[in-house]
């Protein structure tokens, strides 16, 4: 195919080969519109993002692995590596992002315009082998002792780890010994999980068509249903409502120093007039008809016991 590729390009009639090339004849250059900026030292180049970021203009996430039309400049040297940053634009805003190189760490370094989403721990912490840098391999190529003392640290770790691979590897083989049966679990799950979400797709769609809303619900738990109860016990009082009952409780309040609310029928009444109950319930004497009363007794008191004081100093 190679020797093909000169029979694919058009060359006009007035084409001078003494021009030295096809793309010098036209003034153009063979990378076309990517390079655009060659005389300021930026190719446009393809560049795909190797993390999850944050833009720091509109807040909205960026996966790792989505592509942009990036500015590559060279910006330093690291020893005989030279040091790329790349300028892109945000797919969601107008806000410019750059990011460079780092040799020394094999990484790429944030310069501005977006936040790194830290998904970086120690891979010691669980259980992975992690290469030995330049520091250590020096180590153990200079100290005979040190080199032996990491060796049987080694292994030590592989005797530890052997165990666990095996119940791993038995594990494996115990689930996936008959594979059509294990694949059709898988698909029998993933259909109860579909029908699942479908009905509550359906509900939550009548919910928001019945509210007139336009919102994302959420799946709901028990602490919601819980919470929802206890709201639908609760009463609600207007600001009329709340501004009678403190008028009750003024009228209520005892005026004179000393006395309780229980006294001169103010809780009492109350709870005649509100549940119409008989005044022998609460503990108050009723008013005994006129051809009860006695000629020596001139008045009977409702509120307390007062008039039987009177009436004793009247008999005698």
């Amino acid at each position: 195919m190679g020797e093909r590729k000169g029979q694919n390009k058009y060359y006009p009639p007035d084409y001078d080969p003494r021009a030295g090339g096809l793309n010098k004849f036209l003034g153009t250059h063979a990378l076309r519109e990517r390079a655009r900026k060659l005389d300021q030292g930026i190719l446009i180049i393809r560049f795909e993002m190797p993390y999850n970021i944050w833009c720091d203009e509109c807040k909205n996430h960026i996966g790792m692995g989505v592509r942009y039309n990036a500015e590559k400049k060279k910006v330093g040297m690291y020893y005989t590596t030279p040091v790329y940053q790349f300028r892109m634009k945000c797919h969601l805003c107008d806000n410019h992002f750059e990011i460079k190189t780092d040799p020394g760490n094999l990484d790429y370094v944030i310069v501005s315009g977006a936040r790194r989403q830290e998904n970086r721990w120690d891979p010691t912490q669980n259980g992975q082998i992690v290469p030995d840098d330049k520091d250590m391999q020096k180590r153990l190529f200079d100290d005979a002792m040190f080199k032996l003392e990491h060796t049987a640290k080694d292994v030590k770790t592989a005797d530890e780890a052997k165990p666990v691979l095996g119940r791993l590897f038995q594990r494996n083989e115990d689930v996936w010994a008959d594979p059509y049966e294990s694949n059709s679990r898988l698909r029998l799950d993933f259909r109860t999980k579909k029908k699942e979400l479908k009905a509550s797709e359906e509900i939550d769609r009548a919910l928001l068509a019945k509210s007139s809303l336009a919102i994302d619900l959420v799946p709901e738990n028990e602490d919601d249903k819980h919470m929802a109860s206890l709201m639908s016990l609760q009463t609600v009082q207007s600001s009329e409502e709340e501004a009678a009952q403190r008028r009750q409780n003024v009228i209520n309040r005892p005026s004179l120093p000393g006395s309780t609310i229980l006294s001169f029928g103010g809780t009492r009444a109350e709870k005649l007039l509100s549940k119409k109950l008989n005044p022998s319930d609460l503990g108050i004497r009723k008013r005994p008809s006129a051809t009860e009363v006695s000629p020596a007794v001139k008045k009977v008191s409702l509120v307390g016991d007062y008039s039987s004081s009177s009436s004793e100093s009247d008999t005698s």
